[in-house]
């Protein structure tokens, strides 16, 4: 028998193994597994870290806020900060992924800067996918700045008050949103003082108030008891249907009768606030029908300002400048309002807050109070040139229940895009209102 050599056995065995294929891939997919998971999971622990980031962050920022409001004296200690910023954040942070939370605070309070609360947090995340490749944990900090005493804040509400806002429950909705604003912003407030609001209702008039009759800023050149310029009559038509003749500027007229309504300033001082020192730059009385709730000039009387929110009732058509317009004019320290005096020694944000339910229809000179008026919207877009030019922020709200086209002139108006809200149920001016006033009181939060 012949015996074959152990090398020539050995040949044909090494030359089918370097031809097999099988084991190779399944090492090499045991190789790639671990990374491969690895970088699968990364997305969703980081995800998570995020996440609980985000409410680190929300929480950081809330708690910096309430503790400024117990500032009353302007003597925190660092100690009473750090304490009290811990057990508000212990109780509004519940994420049990997160572990070894520290929470740390510093305040300082100076003449000329005003008061600050530095806060930090910190804590860790354990990982479930990261921890494959040598990452068990995550660190996840965030920190939060509030200054106070050196920022004040001035609101004024363009609130549509149109006769459409009687549909789909727009004007409940309203009511409530504006409440629930003023609500906010009162609790932006340390002190008497930092927050002011006006509100102003408006739709193709606004109602001056009855108060300003023996002011000296009014025009009553186009008044008269028995009609209204802005409802189509003209001075000295008789009108058969209510048996009445229209006679303006007349003695006969007893101003006492005036209702408070003004419409729109001549122009071009109807897209400007000019102080009022003649009669071109007076403010016209109107006697109309759909005469709103009298403007309140700026405030931090919490209940009268939302005396004035029960009291409106949905009448008239869309003049969205003249709302507009006052609303700035509330703002100023002239008159006819004259706002409270600003202190040199505080930083002020103005804001405007304008919402209407629909497209501007009329105002003194253009539209017929049904159907869009482009030359309404060309005098919107001046005066929003120049309330911005002014330093005023502009928030827009077109609450659109009934199938109109996107405004164009809101979306102008608005400082930003993300200041421009587009609105297709009542529901929905309640929630907005919430994040506008949760954006305006975060003007005194740095990060």
């Amino acid at each position: 028998m012949m015996v074959t050599p152990a090398c020539c056995q050995l040949l044909p065995l090494t030359r089918r193994f370097h031809r097999a294929e099988s084991g190779n891939v399944a090492v090499i997919f045991a190789i790639a597994l671990v990374p491969l998971i690895g970088f699968v999971g990364a997305a969703i622990d980081y995800s998570r870290a995020t996440a609980a980031r985000a409410r680190m962050q929300t929480i950081l920022d809330a708690a910096t806020l309430m503790i400024a409001k117990d500032d009353a004296a302007g003597a925190m200690s660092n100690a009473a900060v750090t304490t009290g910023l811990l057990n508000y954040f212990n109780a509004q942070f519940t994420n049990p992924d997160v572990t070894g939370i520290t929470v740390a605070g510093t305040y300082s309070n100076n003449a000329s800067t005003g008061s600050q609360i530095t806060a930090t947090s910190s804590g860790t995340i354990q990982t479930s996918f990261l921890r494959v490749i040598g990452f068990p944990t995550l660190q996840l900090s965030v920190a939060s700045t509030t200054t106070w005493g050196t920022t004040k804040l001035r609101v004024a509400l363009a609130l549509d008050n149109t006769g459409s806002m009687a549909d789909s429950s727009k004007l409940s909705a309203l009511k409530t949103a504006t409440n629930n604003l003023i609500d906010q912003l009162s609790a932006a407030a340390n002190t008497n003082g930092d927050v002011y609001v006006s509100i102003v209702p408006f739709a193709n008039v606004v109602n001056f108030g009855t108060g300003y009759r023996n002011s000296g800023y009014i025009d009553w050149s186009n008044w008269s008891t028995s009609g209204s310029i802005e409802e189509g009559w003209t001075c000295s038509s008789k009108y058969s249907s209510r048996n009445q003749t229209m006679v303006c500027g007349s003695s006969s007229n007893n101003t006492s009768n005036w209702n408070g309504c003004v419409i729109d300033r001549t122009q071009s001082y109807d897209v400007q606030i000019t102080a009022p020192t003649s009669t071109t730059t007076y403010y016209p009385a109107d006697q109309s029908s759909y005469c709103p709730t009298p403007i309140a000039p700026l405030s931090y009387n919490w209940s009268s300002l939302k005396s004035t929110v029960s009291a409106m009732t949905p009448l008239g058509g869309t003049n969205q400048p003249i709302g507009l317009v006052w609303a700035w004019q509330t703002l100023q320290q002239s008159a006819p309002f004259n706002a409270p005096a600003e202190d040199s020694n505080y930083t002020y944000t103005k804001a405007i807050v304008l919402l209407s339910d629909g497209l501007n229809t009329m105002d003194r000179w253009y539209g017929n109070g049904s159907t869009q008026s482009p030359q309404v919207d060309a005098r919107q877009q001046i005066l929003c040139d120049n309330i911005k030019a002014a330093g005023v922020t502009i928030y827009t709200i077109q609450v659109n229940t009934g199938g109109d086209p996107t405004s164009t002139i809101l979306q102008y108006c608005a400082s930003g895009s993300n200041n421009f809200f587009m609105l297709t149920d009542a529901s929905q001016v309640i929630t907005t209102f919430n994040s506008i006033g949760t954006s305006l009181t975060k003007l005194r939060v740095s990060r």
